[in-house]
């Protein structure tokens, strides 16, 4: 006798994107099924200096699990990951450091300031330390915090993906990118 096939309902599913669908097939435009690839499957460059850093070790471990969310591998090398993630405080004599990691990462690539330090200095309002990430690299989502939460890593992730998925493929190539990096003295 054959038993019943069970199906996990705790599972959520990856949204279909918008297209046509027919009996055998499905359509969507290039840019929604490369978006859908490209934000389940980030790959996570951590550069972290202080207590944040501790705070996204404990997103990693098995209680938040950021796996589940498509970042997997953690990567170490620049030229192979696509999401730069800076936690910490930052001084001065780092940015430089920081920038140039920024500048080895291939295109398309996204920035996430986690926690005070990186966003705006937070408590450290001296002349060393770097008042925010975004005096010396584009970012493109902040999470406040000292240290965030892992709730809140997750959720800056989260929005990391929105983004990743609604991006248009030509948007690299725009004039209002290239003027941003240009802003940043990066050609």
């Amino acid at each position: 006798m054959a038993r019943p096939v069970q199906y996990n309902n705790k599972v959520k599913m990856v949204e279909i994107p918008d297209g046509y669908s027919g009996e055998g097939f499905y359509a969507t435009s290039f840019d929604k099924a490369i978006g859908l690839a490209r934000k389940n499957s980030i790959w996570p460059l951590p550069f972290a200096t202080s207590c944040c850093g501790i705070e996204f070790m404990a997103t990693m471990a098995a209680t938040y699990d950021m796996a589940r969310f498509g970042a997997e591998r953690m990567a170490f090398t620049p030229r192979q990951c696509d999401l730069l993630m800076v936690m910490g405080t930052i001084s001065k004599k780092m940015g430089p450091i920081v920038r140039q990691v920024y500048l080895q990462m291939a295109e398309p690539r996204w920035v996430m300031a986690v926690g005070a330090c990186a966003c705006s200095g937070g408590i450290f309002d001296t002349y060393s330390v770097l008042q925010g990430i975004d005096q010396v690299i584009p970012v493109d989502v902040y999470v406040p915090g000292c240290p965030p939460r892992p709730e809140g890593i997750i959720d800056g992730f989260m929005k990391i993906q929105e983004l990743v998925g609604q991006e248009s493929l030509r948007r690299r190539n725009s004039d209002k990118y290239k003027e941003l990096m240009e802003s940043y003295g990066i050609k």
